[in-house]
């Protein structure tokens, strides 16, 4: 495929203007059109972009524009729906997450992509921040020895302008969702523990519960905003953390190895090693800060060298998965998530929103 790739975005919310900035970033894809259920909403971001086409119908867009790719951004209760349309038109497709509603449906879309000899994939888009790309390739180099443990710590901002938003309305699709809030977000912190955690059913014990007092009186009284989680796998355990009450947000993952321990902070971009102490105590105690300091000031000189190549914008993970899953598509590189993990994962989240709907019924017997 010699000409740059045609993309077109279907939904026109929140997010679609970071896929807008990062599709424009990338020399061998153009975004040709948008759709959106709501017209206006469409117009707006073609107008805002300067974009070619906007639609109000999927199947009038995929006619009339052709498109090779077409990234999906709506509610997830439309995706398996409109992936498979997408399919049936010869387009390949990015999913934003989650993927589906639940994991038979997640199974259902990838099995429609395989009839159709189509690629997918979806947006998890921690995984290919520059800060993940520097710690895999030291761990791939073994700078902490076998992960042993994982702590995965997702932040949310319930007074942000998602959180504001779900909040506003009892009619939000979050609301309507099996997970509620949780299975719109936690993606981002499960799919940094199942990269270090090969287990098809890892053994999940999930408690949530809302912290917010606000009473509205209607469905949002139903919205668990604080959820914890042990995971157990046959050789890797892990701790995970989805938390709307802690100030100010963090979006970590910390991994203990047989060799040393890492950190990888999403927010300030750091990633930092620390090997097992070689020293006696307190010798080793004075050479672990001064191993602190080091590794943050190599953290904060890679970072200040992608500032000035223009390269530390918010959403350079997410371009970097627009790239490599073109590659994919081009027949230029392997998928860059499995459908194995897309799996793994949705399995994960359907066992947590089994437990912590009995966590909200016994709540509220």
């Amino acid at each position: 495929m010699n000409r740059k790739l045609r993309v077109a975005l279907i939904g026109c919310g929140q997010i679609a203007d970071g896929h807008v900035t990062e599709i424009d970033r990338l020399p061998d894809a153009e975004l040709v059109a948008v759709c959106d259920l709501e017209p206006l909403m469409a117009e707006q971001l073609a107008v805002r972009y300067g974009l070619p086409a906007h639609y109000g119908d999927v199947a009038e867009m995929l006619a009339a524009e052709t498109p090779d790719v077409v990234h999906i951004c709506t509610p997830p209760q439309s995706h398996l729906s409109l992936a498979c349309q997408c399919f049936d038109a010869g387009c390949h497709v990015y999913v934003e997450k989650p993927f589906a509603l639940d994991y038979g449906q997640c199974v259902e879309l990838i099995e429609a992509a395989r009839a159709a000899d189509r690629r997918f994939t979806i947006g998890h888009t921690h995984a290919f921040d520059p800060v993940a790309l520097d710690m895999r390739r030291r761990l791939q180099a073994g700078a902490i020895g076998d992960v042993v443990h994982v702590e995965s710590w997702f932040g949310y901002d319930l007074g942000g302008p998602f959180g504001k938003v779900i909040l506003g309305s009892p009619d939000h699709w979050v609301h309507r969702l099996p997970g509620k809030l949780f299975q719109n977000n936690i993606n981002h912190l499960l799919h940094k523990i199942t990269e270090f955690m090969p287990d098809e059913r890892p053994d999940i014990t999930a408690v949530a519960w809302r912290r917010e007092p606000t009473s509205f009186g209607d469905v949002r009284d139903e919205l668990q905003d604080e959820l914890r989680l042990i995971i157990r796998g046959e050789t890797v355990s892990a701790y995970g953390t989805f938390c709307s009450g802690a100030k100010p947000l963090q979006a970590f993952a910390r991994l203990y190895g047989t060799a040393g321990f890492a950190h990888i902070d999403y927010n300030a971009r750091t990633a930092t090693v620390q090997p097992a102490r070689q020293l006696p105590s307190a010798l080793g105690r004075l050479a672990e800060s001064a191993l602190h300091a080091v590794e943050h000031a190599k953290a904060s000189a890679r970072n200040m060298g992608r500032f000035a190549a223009s390269e530390f914008h918010f959403f350079a993970g997410l371009g970097e998965l627009f790239g490599r899953f073109y590659a994919n598509v081009r027949g230029e590189g392997p998928e860059p998530i499995s459908g194995r993990d897309i799996l793994r994962i949705a399995w994960m989240m359907d066992e947590i929103f089994r437990q912590t709907s009995a966590n909200a019924k016994g709540a509220a017997s």
